[in-house]
């Protein structure tokens, strides 16, 4: 498929939305309304004991109050670490000295030009936590079992924060012993 048209229809600080067409070599058309965001770093923060500090803010698409890792946009100019920092630094006081990308993936293909990148970030100091001026966000740290329970119970149903716990439980003891191989 080649993209043969892009229309921008909306544009705000957060993302953009326009109109493409694509065709393939026997003439197939694709129209779609696509959302364009620059992308988002998620933090995974695991303290010594293994516990993952979550966030609990509103969220206004899903109507609630809901419980999940720390996530924001990459800002013009910096990397998908260096928003991973920052954000961490901003929603939950918290710095860390060692990270590690975990996964990356498109949180909605069908319609949203979103890259989500997960980062595990360990060796953690404590702050003060500076939100944005329309963000009132709670922390919290949780045992893998009270997250485990949190996802059977349908308490946790945000996309990145089951990617990213559920990826870091499979593959993060497995990845560990290949590192000390």
């Amino acid at each position: 498929m080649q993209r043969v048209s892009s229309i921008e229809r909306f544009a705000c600080s957060l993302f953009s939305v326009t109109e493409d067409v694509a065709v393939d070599s026997d003439g197939f058309e694709i129209k779609r309304n696509i959302v364009r965001h620059p992308g988002s770093s998620v933090m995974m923060a695991v303290d010594e004991k293994r516990r993952i500090l979550l966030v609990r803010q509103f969220r206004l698409p899903a109507e609630k109050y809901l419980w999940e890792l720390p996530a924001g946009k990459i800002d013009a100019g910096e990397t998908a670490l260096q928003a991973a920092k920052r954000e961490l630094k901003e929603e939950t006081g918290c710095r860390a000295k060692r990270w590690e990308k975990l996964v990356r993936f498109i949180p909605s293909p069908g319609f949203l030009g979103e890259v989500m990148t997960i980062y595990l970030a360990q060796e953690l100091t404590e702050g003060v936590a500076t939100p944005m001026e329309d963000e009132r966000i709670e922390k919290r740290w949780f045992t893998g079992r009270e997250i485990d329970a949190m996802i059977a119970n349908g308490e946790i149903f945000d996309a990145k924060t089951m990617i990213g716990y559920l990826y870091w439980r499979k593959y993060s003891n497995s990845r560990s012993s290949a590192r000390r191989r």
